[in-house]
């Protein structure tokens, strides 16, 4: 380390904020008087924020796919460079909520959670295996038989039977391991088609993913389901990947009353949902794009209206989980140019909900299933490109043959170089396509085991507070809503 940087490395505080934190920073070095006055109103408006103790009409669940700490970080940084402010100070709309924690992710057999297992968390209340999906904790993995015998409810289910709406939105399969939590029982996440379906399974009757998404919750099935994944749905005779000749989407759209299925932008934006009862949107085969290529498809802000306004049509209220999920891929890929563009994009969307809804009914939660490998490194000036190479005041920061690296980069990953490492140059880091480097050369980079941060906003989100194991989540979204969810 440089040695007149010596005094960057002293020991960090972590704050954990848990009331509304609107006061802004300044962006530039600023006066003694401009902190001291931002730290000393930060706190006074923790002060004298209400706390809102009744019952949530309507709950709202963001997963930011892969979004660990770092990740928000760098994330938050991005948002603010973009408007062309230094992005240290900047704060992502879900970092103004008035409540945090930390939420422990382990899946009750692995240190080092997927998605599955985590989302299984948060939407049953109970901790279950890596891989598997809303499955009791001693169920083994890719079996069926038994899988189903007291498999846990999860919390849209309840919500149905109460008669309330719900929703899924996902920027990637509809019947991926995280949407595919709010509605389905699987012992193994890659259950999603029947043509994945092993012998086992078939014969002791456990369906795939992408059917028990058409099928009931208890109460007349999803309301609003949005995202990618058609292929999953329709038969080989039109381009998808079903064996036994069902189309899903057909079916969805015949089986429910006032039903609309829609494939573009513009069909999801000609939506009325004073004539729609139930709403169904395919917008890839496969997942959606990432934010950062994405052209004609609806980014994940518009989808999150569109449900909203259609859920909200039921008076006694709802449940919508919203998932940025390609901040998840793009990490596993190794590029953070694409990682970041997408938890910009969840950001928004967190934003257009809550301009969408009333705070003082509704619940909104935001968090991530688990977290990556992916750190912030180096010594970079404040304002310093957040995909550059790390400088300081025009310095770039070296290692110790001397070549210069970049803040960000990945324990794991493919951006692993073999033998010698090259010197990177500024253009080739800040290209889109960029891999950071990584230390242990992998196919692809890894989760990482972490904590997660959860944000709360409405009635009862002072209930998100210190560390919570992950299945608290659902509990604490069932508390809010006064649903009867019993074991």
């Amino acid at each position: 380390m440089p040695k007149s940087r010596n005094w960057l490395a002293g020991v960090a505080l972590l704050a954990v904020s848990t009331a509304v934190a609107a006061t802004d920073s300044p962006k530039g070095d600023g006066t003694a008087d401009e902190w001291y006055k931002a730290g000393a109103d930060a706190i006074a408006e923790r002060a004298a924020a209400p706390i809102n103790k009744g019952r949530a009409k309507n709950v709202i669940l963001f997963v930011g796919d892969g979004m660990g700490i770092s990740t928000i970080t760098a994330g938050r940084i991005l948002e603010g460079q973009m408007r062309g402010d230094p992005g240290e100070e900047n704060k992502l709309s879900f970092e103004k909520f008035p409540y945090t924690a930390l939420v422990k992710t382990y899946n009750v057999d692995a240190q080092v959670p997927d998605s599955a297992g985590t989302a299984s968390a948060l939407n049953t209340g109970i901790k279950t295996r890596i891989g598997a999906i809303n499955t009791l904790p001693g169920q083994e993995i890719g079996v069926c038989k038994g899988s189903l015998e007291g498999a846990p409810k999860t919390l849209a289910m309840y919500a149905e039977e109460a008669g309330l709406s719900t929703g899924i939105v996902t920027t990637t399969r509809l019947s991926h391991a995280t949407p595919a939590a709010v509605y389905a029982h699987a012992a193994e996440r890659d259950w999603e088609a029947d043509a994945n379906l092993p012998d086992e399974a078939k014969a002791n009757g456990c369906p795939d993913i992408a059917v028990q998404m058409v099928g009931s919750l208890g109460g007349n099935g999803l309301e609003v389901a949005l995202g990618g994944g058609r292929r999953n749905y329709v038969p080989e005779a039109k381009g998808g990947r079903r064996l036994d000749g069902r189309d899903l989407t057909e079916e969805w759209v015949k089986d429910r009353a006032d039903a609309r299925f829609v494939t573009s932008l513009e069909e999801l934006k000609s939506v009325d949902p004073a004539k729609t009862k139930h709403l169904l949107g395919f917008f890839n085969d496969s997942d959606m794009n990432f934010e950062a290529d994405r052209t004609t498809e609806p980014s994940l802000a518009d989808m999150t209206e569109a449900a909203i306004r259609q859920l909200s049509t039921n008076k006694k209220g709802y449940y919508l989980m919203v998932e940025g999920a390609r901040i998840d891929h793009a990490h596993h890929g190794g590029n953070a140019y694409r990682a970041l563009h997408d938890v910009v994009a969840l950001s928004a969307a967190v934003k257009r909900a809550s301009e969408l809804v009333d705070l003082k009914d509704t619940l909104i939660l935001v968090t991530a299933d688990h977290s990556h490998v992916f750190t912030i490194a180096g010594y970079p000036s404040r304002g310093n490109p957040i995909f550059g190479l790390s400088e300081f005041h025009g310095e770039p920061d070296l290692d110790e043959e001397g070549r210069p690296y970049t803040t960000l980069g990945y324990y794991t990953g493919p951006g692993a170089v073999q033998g010698d490492r090259p010197t990177l140059t500024p253009e080739e880091v800040l290209n889109p396509n960029f891999r950071q480097q990584a230390l242990v050369h992998t196919r692809s980079e890894t989760h990482g085991g972490e904590d997660v941060a959860l944000f709360a906003a409405g009635p009862r989100s002072y209930l998100a507070s210190g560390s919570l194991e992950q299945n608290a989540v659902f509990h604490l979204m069932r508390y809010a809503l006064d649903l009867k969810a019993k074991r």
